[in-house]
């Protein structure tokens, strides 16, 4: 048992210090990385559980790095509160024991979102569009969030889409993640879904993830950023593909 919790705690340590680099080098990708893992690893409602405390550190760092919080807050309230009402609702089947049917939802989102930023075309929206768009994007993003512990799709291409500025779509998505990340603690503490054992773990992963995030940073300079990216997606594709075909 001693022996499995070491080998247990080194695979958590090594998820986390390689999504922070990923997040590091790339501005996103922390919580994709360690559920696409961990989810190879363990339930998806375990790898859930031990994100939240890195996720939201690291996010919480991204969210307020920017000057814009509060005009993004004004701007997009709609859409965060419906990846709070969508991430209670997606929770369940998290939260379910069906680790089968979850592990196949996460996989399956992980195919989608590397696919299409490998081969989708850069999608722009209407201004027109926002009032009413941003809340239905809110509402699948809390879905998928709550049922697969992964909060990029559709979250992030529709932010791409909108046309930002460089500093307020890192600080939207900043935003987003946060959002996702405390909305996904909170309903999966309702439904009584966490482990003592669990929220320890995740404490102890924030360590790992910044170090890892600080890593990132320093190579960024040194690593071709889109290169990095092209064999980071191929990479999540594979591990996607392998859950759907073989789910735990």
């Amino acid at each position: 048992m001693f022996e499995l919790s070491i080998t247990f705690l080194s695979a958590i340590t090594a998820t986390f210090f390689a999504a922070g680099l990923v997040k590091g080098v790339t501005g996103m990708g922390l919580p994709t990385v360690a559920m696409g893992i961990l989810g190879v690893l363990t339930s998806p409602l375990t790898a859930a559980s031990l994100l939240i405390a890195p996720s939201s550190v690291t996010n919480l760092w991204q969210l307020f790095a920017g000057p814009s919080f509060v005009p993004l807050l004004r701007r997009f309230w709609p859409m965060m509160t419906a990846v709070v009402a969508g991430t209670m609702l997606g929770s369940a089947w998290l939260a379910s024991g069906d680790t089968g049917a979850t592990t196949k939802g996460l996989g399956a989102t992980l195919v989608f979102y590397s696919a299409y930023a490998l081969i989708g075309r850069p999608l722009r929206v209407p201004a027109a569009m926002e009032p009413w768009l941003s809340p239905v994007i809110g509402a699948a993003t809390g879905l998928v969030t709550g049922s697969t512990g992964v909060f990029v799709v559709p979250a992030v291409p529709y932010l791409q889409a909108l046309g930002l500025a460089k500093d307020d779509l890192v600080q939207a998505l900043g935003l987003s993640f946060t959002v996702s990340t405390v909305a996904l603690a909170a309903s999966l503490g309702l439904r009584n879904a966490f482990e003592g054992g669990n929220l320890a773990l995740s404490v102890l992963a924030i360590l790992p993830a910044l170090a890892g995030m600080w890593t990132g940073q320093v190579l960024r300079d040194r690593i071709a950023p889109a290169t990095f990216r092209r064999w980071f997606l191929v990479c999540l594709l594979l591990l996607g593909a392998e859950m759907c075909l073989w789910p735990r």
